[in-house]
């Protein structure tokens, strides 16, 4: 893995638990320790009360939710050509597009869109302007007549507008000049002191001297008192008449309506339809505020980089983060079953059956002989006391034993006080709504052509438990049809009796539990299960095994 490559986002499953975003977290900062400052701590849903409590307590900031990690508009190889201002002259917009090879400039005003003009648009308005009065209809800045002359101003001010007159060369005698040389013209001339002095009798806005000649102090200082400018060119008159109106801006020719965009967070899958419906070469990117960020075109799919992942805490791809079969997974550290999760390519697999993830990341900052902070040690520590119920589950192993106690020294905390604040903050729900509280703990797994949902939540108290069993048995329903399964089983365990209530919906739902736990439900809603605490370790194989005999029998 190259140090220095784009984002690689380390993310836990959907619904997280504490395990999941403690292992984003520690895994992040192991990685950063490491030299990748690239990685960064993602989730994928909301954090649930107890992590929250955790992540207050030690300090610790909430990973950053990335809900989607399909290729963006922000993955392109965009063209990152600045913004120019709508007072710039063609001419200038027309160097700028050579150099940079492209036939599309964005223009901007304080960073935001305002509009674009293509090489098309500067070729329409050059070849197809006759009329001799587009300089003042435009408003041309004196600024861009002489920029674009490579001119001198003599005389004036150069801040001036040219909002009045025709551009006009100035041939012929002083006689047939009088005749249509009209106030606030602009006159082409050449060295004839007649026809310069005619031009400003005449009350010509500015005269323009062409091949470098010479200009008179007289006839400078009779252009002063009559407040005509001049300027001088080293241009000849043929010449400057073809250069003067790539003066022009190019606010006068650009397009503001209509405009096709593309935000960076866009989804590539649905810009490729829109760029095959249109003729245009590039497409103008802007953030969500409307702030232009560079420009697109077909050619930046081929570069389109893939977002980069590393899966922590599971490994099934109905757990994933939405659009995971687009990205490319770097690593999975996992402590459940193999799932369905597949790889184009070879990735490091680390899953060991231990209680928890972050204690296989223990071992892991171990193996990198990386110091363990304080903050860290506690958020890995909280996961491996809420993934083992404080060492009540049986997922619960030696390992995670011996590491939930070296984390309690190195964090400072006593983990039977730790685990007593952070079950009560997790069972706290009077705040939440029955579909917050079903999916707070939530997986799904496929399990033949079934798909399959458990949640679980965990509290102390038997009462609460109660309550909320009677507050979620009707809701089970609609939230399995609002996730598309075919069974779902919620998981109410009570930590101190070491027992679960487990309520359930769908067909083959209730012979499904009895097959594998030997129980029979009263009331057709709910089971007790004593003894029943772990989700990984007993719900969900003797649930697919149950599964499993009904299919075959």
């Amino acid at each position: 893995m190259n140090k220095n490559e784009k984002p690689i986002y380390i993310i836990g499953h959907k619904n997280p638990d504490t395990d999941s975003i403690s292992a984003a977290i520690a895994y992040t900062n192991l990685k950063h320790e490491t030299g990748y400052s690239n990685c960064i701590a993602a989730r994928c849903g909301n954090v649930s009360s107890e992590t929250q409590y955790v992540l207050d307590r030690f300090d610790v900031k909430a990973p950053k939710f990335v809900g989607d990690v399909r290729t963006q508009v922000r993955d392109m190889d965009m063209r990152k050509i600045p913004g120019v201002s709508e007072e710039m002259s063609l001419k200038d917009a027309w160097r700028i597009m050579k150099e940079n090879k492209v036939v599309t400039l964005c223009i901007t005003d304080d960073k935001y869109l305002k509009g674009l003009i293509t090489t098309g648009d500067i070729m329409e308005s050059y070849m197809g302007s006759y009329d001799a009065n587009t300089l003042s209809q435009a408003k041309t800045s004196y600024v861009n007549i002489v920029d674009t002359l490579d001119g001198t101003l003599l005389v004036g001010d150069l801040g001036d507008i040219q909002s009045e007159g025709k551009v006009l060369i100035g041939a012929g005698t002083p006689d047939i000049l009088e005749e249509y040389i009209k106030p606030h013209d602009i006159v082409i001339l050449g060295d004839r002191y007649e026809s310069q002095l005619c031009a400003i009798e005449m009350e010509a806005d500015c005269l323009i001297i062409c091949a470098g000649t010479n200009v008179t102090k007289t006839i400078q200082k009779i252009a002063k008192e009559k407040g005509v400018k001049i300027i001088s060119t080293p241009h000849d008159s043929f010449t400057v008449a073809r250069l003067i109106y790539q003066s022009i801006p190019i606010r006068h020719f650009m397009r503001t309506k209509d405009l096709i965009t593309f935000k960076m967070d866009d989804y590539i899958e649905d810009v490729q339809p829109v760029m095959a419906s249109t003729r245009h070469r590039y497409f103008p990117v802007v953030d969500s505020a409307g702030r232009y960020k560079g420009m697109v075109s077909r050619r930046n799919f081929l570069a389109a980089t893939k977002k980069r992942i590393i899966l922590v805490d599971h490994n099934e791809k109905g757990q994933a983060v939405n659009g995971m079969e687009n990205a490319e997974i770097l690593e999975i550290i996992d402590h459940h079953r193999l799932g369905t999760v597949t790889t184009n390519k070879p990735v490091y697999f680390r899953n060991q059956p231990l209680g928890s993830t972050c204690t296989i990341l223990y071992l892991m900052y171990k193996e990198a002989d990386v110091e363990i902070s304080p903050q860290i040690a506690g958020v890995m520590l909280s996961a491996i006391i809420s993934d083992t119920l404080l060492y009540r589950s049986p997922t619960c192993t030696e390992m995670d034993k011996k590491a939930g106690q070296k984390l309690a020294e190195i964090a400072g905390v006593d983990p039977e006080e730790l685990a007593k604040e952070m079950f009560t903050a997790g069972s706290n729900l009077a705040d939440k709504s029955p579909d917050e509280i079903i999916h707070q703990d939530f997986k799904r797994f496929a399990a033949g052509n079934l798909n399959v949902g458990i949640g679980q939540i965990s509290s102390m108290s038997s009462n609460e438990l109660s309550n909320i069993s009677e507050t979620l048995i009707p809701e089970l329903e609609r939230a399995a049809k609002k996730d598309g399964l075919d069974i779902l089983f919620f998981m109410l365990t009570n930590i101190l009796q070491e027992s679960s209530d487990v309520l359930f919906y769908g067909q083959g739902a209730e012979i499904t539990l009895e097959v594998g736990f030997g129980v029979t439900s009263k009331d057709h809603k709910k089971v007790h299960l004593p003894g029943v605490v772990s989700r990984k370790k007993q719900m969900l194989p003797t649930v697919l095994t149950s599964l499993e005999q009904q299919s075959n029998s």
